[in-house]
């Protein structure tokens, strides 16, 4: 497996024992870890742990060394290691070093490597719920993002504070996915928008229920993310789910079929691409009751309208763009899958059987079949669906050199 050269930065949070273990899922997917720990840090983890993970010196100031064994001695190394790595990973990233970071302060070895170096930054931010809340925290935030750099918002949870909120080091394994992705990334969509539906959608019965469907939103999250990574501006029209959107997408949340189509439209003149991941309900209620229906003894039934068929809207609106629609089946997967494609004139269909065990709704796994015009149907096999969406990606792209060589 190929190495590549990565700086982990630890700063002084609690969250500093996690940064261990993303040494080792660092080292576990092909890295070579420099750590470099700021003073607070220290008060947390000793540098021994790094040095004994990683086989690396850890560097822990500027001047001098505290043992041969923890630090690098040269007070320009700085300078040397942010030449010799691909990529600078800062988990946790505190507040404090956010805000030195966005500020340009250098007092440390950690913000004047920063300040050096010139690669792909990867920041994981980790504090206390109201820290992270702070306008203060979160202007840093926009500073740094707009700066380029990539950002793993924490995720929610028990803090070790005793509150429960945003404020938590997203998991090491995550972390390391992440920055592999990075250092491998492709950059064959910097010129493409890319529109992406993804989730479900609700219809109201009354103002306290709804018609929906099993869809997490998973495998359109997954697309946008694999989208973006590879450099397209991608626009993620969004059911409601229960996922953080990642880095770097605009998303525009809807709730009905309605809002999604209206949404989809708004944006398709500006699309080169657009999928349509997205479990649109098949029906709604036209008249919704302006107060809760009160359950009663009698038979109950609804008069259903179908909803908006945005796909097909989509592919008799499309002009050059590429049109990709999911098929989410039980039977029949390919056979129904190509009557799609031929019905709604998409360029190609992404067909998965959603009752097989492991995959599909709300799963982190998928096994699909891509079906397009002139060519034979593709299976990919079971994977993650973050890996499944950069393959669907490869094989857009050879539709569209196909269909525009």
């Amino acid at each position: 497996m190929a190495s590549h050269p990565v700086i982990l930065g630890v700063g002084g949070g609690i969250a500093a024992y996690k940064a261990a273990e993303l040494a080792r899922a660092l080292m576990e997917r092909g890295c070579t870890v420099q750590p470099v720990m700021t003073d607070a840090a220290r008060e947390f983890i000793q540098p021994l742990t790094f040095a004994a993970l990683t086989g690396q010196k850890v560097i822990t100031g500027l001047f001098g060394v505290r043992t041969s064994d923890e630090v690098l001695a040269s007070s320009i190394d700085h300078i040397r290691v942010a030449q010799e790595n691909a990529l600078l990973i800062v988990a946790p990233a505190t507040a404090d070093l956010l805000a030195k970071f966005a500020s340009g302060l250098a007092g440390d070895f950690l913000s004047t490597l920063y300040l050096a170096f010139e690669g792909p930054v990867l920041l994981c931010p980790a504090m206390n719920t109201a820290m992270w809340n702070h306008p203060a925290t979160q202007a840093n935030v926009e500073i740094l993002r707009k700066r380029g750099h990539h950002i793993l918002p924490p995720d929610s949870g028990p803090l070790a504070c005793g509150t429960v909120g945003a404020g938590r080091l997203p998991d090491p394994p995550r972390i390391a996915d992440f920055a592999i992705r990075l250092l491998t990334q492709k950059h064959d969509l910097d010129c493409e928008t890319i529109l992406i539906t993804a989730g479900p959608t609700r219809e109201l019965l009354d103002p306290v229920r709804f018609i929906s469907n099993r869809s997490s939103g998973k495998m359109g999250y997954a697309m946008a993310e694999a989208a973006a990574t590879r450099g397209a501006r991608v626009i993620l029209v969004s059911g409601p789910v229960q996922l953080t959107p990642p880095e770097g997408v605009e998303v525009v949340p809807v709730q009905t079929a309605v809002e999604m189509r209206d949404a989809v439209l708004a944006h398709l003149d500006a699309a080169t691409v657009i999928i349509k991941t997205a479990a649109v309900a098949d029906y709604y209620v036209a008249a919704v009751p302006t107060h809760k229906v009160k359950k009663t003894a009698m038979r109950f039934s609804l008069e259903l309208e179908p909803t908006p068929d945005i796909l097909a809207e989509v592919g008799r609106r499309k002009k050059d763009q590429l049109l990709i629609g999911f098929a989410a089946e039980t039977e029949n997967v390919v056979a129904e899958a190509r009557r799609k494609l031929l019905a709604k004139n998409c360029d190609m269909v992404v067909a998965n059987n959603v009752s097989a065990d492991g995959t599909g709704f709300e799963s982190d796994d998928n096994e699909v079949v891509l079906v397009t015009r002139d060519a034979s149907p593709i299976a990919l096999p079971r994977a993650s669906k973050r890996a499944l969406a950069d393959q669907i990606l490869d094989q857009a792209l050879q539709v569209r050199l196909s269909l525009h060589p």
